[in-house]
């Protein structure tokens, strides 16, 4: 459970539009964190359809920690990336994130140095292009894989990218 205002280094997950809180992408990244020293949540978003108030949910948790990192998938990932301004994340992990979609407004603002993205060659949900333009613009660390959108063949690899970035962001 998120922990206000802690020195507890803390992973917050946004899952995706069709997924759960706990789904198979989630639980694996969890492991890695909780492995690592980091405290874990992932907060219930079933129901809620409007990516903005996924947005208004998150930032009304006030989740903190040092460092605090966000990890969404899909419009999950619209989520977290739109929480940053607020949040102020030491690190950002997207996974083919909701972005420049119809529906998604906005652009992400204040995101961490440390940002990565992950997006499947393959996705017909979220468009390649989406995750181009907003690496390039922050030149983020991007990853393109021979995935589609739900990167179930990645999983193993985006364990490996995350476990590389909450080091860089935590010597517990």
């Amino acid at each position: 459970m998120i922990q206000s205002h802690t020195d507890t280094p803390q992973v917050v997950f946004a899952h995706g539009k069709e997924s759960g809180p706990w789904g198979s992408k989630i639980q694996h990244l969890a492991r890695i964190a909780e492995a690592l020293g980091f405290g874990v949540d992932s907060p219930d978003y079933q129901g809620v359809d409007d990516p903005q108030a996924r947005v208004e949910q998150l930032l009304a948790l006030a989740p903190t920690g040092a460092p605090l990192v966000l990890v969404g998938s899909s419009m999950g990932g619209y989520v977290s990336a739109m929480s940053c301004q607020r949040l102020e994340p030491t690190a950002l992990l997207l996974m083919a994130p909701a972005l420049y979609l119809d529906g998604y407004p906005g652009e992400p603002a204040n995101c961490p140095a440390d940002t990565v993205v992950v997006h499947g060659w393959d996705d017909n949900v979220v468009p390649l292009e989406s995750s181009l333009r907003f690496a390039r613009e922050r030149r983020a660390e991007l990853h393109v894989v021979a995935d589609g959108h739900r990167l179930a063949g990645s999983i193993d690899f985006i364990g490996q990218v995350f476990a590389r970035q909450l080091r860089r962001n935590h010597s517990g």
